[in-house]
This record gives structure tokens, C-alpha cells and sequence, in this order.
């Protein structure tokens, strides 16, 4: 099978960027058609394939769209953001509120999933997670979070292995802050191991009801503790 030539993506680039600043600089404003492929080839001093590998990145941010025999026209001047930045600019309660739903769904999902392998990986995640309350927060943080992967990983569903994995950055900052703002390990350096092993047990055991509502009364105790900076609520 053949390769196929390789692409000029350096060119691709700056010929989307060039094209990208006449549309956000309001040179072409929205409802504009765009000059057609062989005049910007023209214009910027490239090949028409590079033209329209620049027109699909721009037609991927929102800035414009063909429309069939009609051209390409623009329909805004501000790109949209990708997921990672639209996560790093977004409130810490407004990713807790998502974290929720991807997850308890996914406990749900584990508990009726799971196999042996998970169930192992489960107990494991919770002993690590057990004996990082010797450790510094940081540590402690990350130990809790792999815990709450491997539920998300039993679930057997790869965009919620995905989701779980884009928010884990952010979760695991936050909480970190979290602890330093709120000594709760200092009353309790496995705070939460009550809950976390309901957790464990309730997937193992294919409990799927009993699985969602640990997790749910949980990340709502934290979610609470995030947005009032007051309580006792355990780290998730």
C-alpha cells in the first residue's frame, strides 16, 4: 500500500495562522466568502492542498465553513477553544460538577462490568492508597486518584478512561490546595478510607446501585466543601 506523499505541515501552519489573523482581525468578517483555493495558493505562496489542509484546520476551531457549490465562508471571528484549554480556564466547581457525573456513572457501569483483574486492581489502588497516609498530601492526592482511575478503567468504556484522565490534572491540584487550606488530614491522615473501601466492595461485589450512591454522597460532600471552604468532607 502506498505511503502517500508527506505532508508540509510547517507550511500548513503558517498558512492557517495567516488565514486565521484576516478572519479574528475582522478583515474578513462573519458572512464573508473566502477568495476561492487557487487565489490564496496565490496570495501566500503555496500549494493548493496546503490551502485546503488550512481551511480544515480553520473549519475544525468554528472560524469557517464550505458550504457545497457555494464556497467557504466565515462564520466567527473568535476560534473555539480546544478541550484541554476550555478545562484549564474553567471553574474548579464546574469541573467537580462533570468529574460527578463522568464518574458516578462509571461506578455504576464497574460494578456491573468489572472482572477479577479490576477487582484486584481495586483492592491494590486501596492498599496504595492506605499506606500513602503516611506520606506528604501530594503523594496522598495522587494515590486517591489513581484509586478513583481504576474504578473509572473497570467501567470498560475508553471515552470515560479519556475524560477521567483529561480532568485527573486539574482534580489533582485542586485537592492538594484542598488540604493544604483544609487540615483534614491532621485529625485523619487516611481520611475517607471508610468510604473508599464501601467503594471497593460495592464494585466487587456488583453492586451497582450501592456503588453510584457511595460515590455520589462523596464527591457532593467535597463539591460542597470546594465551594464553602468549611466542613469535614473527605478528598475524592
Amino acid at each position: 500500500m502506498p505511503l502517500g506523499a508527506v505532508r508540509p505541515s510547517p507550511l500548513v501552519e503558517q498558512a492557517t495562522e495567516r488565514l486565521r489573523e484576516q478572519i479574528t482581525g475582522g478583515h474578513w468578517p462573519v458572512g464573508t466568502r473566502l477568495p476561492g483555493e487557487t487565489t490564496l495558493a496565490r496570495e501566500l505562496g503555496v500549494g493548493r492542498s496546503t490551502v485546503r489542509e488550512a481551511l480544515r484546520a480553520l473549519a475544525g476551531a468554528g472560524l469557517v465553513r464550505a458550504r457545497q457549490g457555494a464556497g467557504v465562508f466565515v462564520t466567527a471571528t473568535d476560534p473555539l477553544e480546544d478541550w484541554p484549554t476550555r478545562l484549564r480556564r474553567a471553574a474548579v466547581t464546574d469541573v467537580y460538577e462533570v468529574r460527578m457525573a463522568v464518574e458516578v456513572h462509571a461506578a455504576h457501569l464497574a460494578a456491573t462490568r468489572r472482572t477479577d483483574d479490576d477487582i484486584a486492581a481495586l483492592r491494590a489502588a486501596l492498599a496504595e492508597r492506605r499506606a500513602a497516609s503516611a506520606r506528604d498530601d501530594a503523594a496522598f492526592v495522587d494515590a486517591d486518584i489513581a484509586l478513583h482511575r481504576a474504578v473509572v478503567a473497570a467501567a470498560r468504556n475508553p471515552l470515560l478512561t479519556g475524560l477521567f484522565a483529561d480532568f485527573a490534572p486539574t482534580l489533582r491540584d485542586t485537592l492538594v490546595d484542598l488540604l493544604d487550606l483544609v487540615p483534614l488530614r491532621e485529625r485523619d491522615p487516611n481520611t475517607g478510607d471508610d468510604t473508599h473501601a464501601a467503594l471497593v466492595d460495592a464494585v466487587a461485589a456488583g453492586d451497582a446501585p450501592r456503588a453510584e450512591a457511595v460515590l455520589r454522597r462523596e464527591l457532593e460532600e467535597t463539591l460542597a466543601l470546594l465551594r464553602t471552604g468549611e466542613g469535614g468532607a473527605a478528598p475524592e
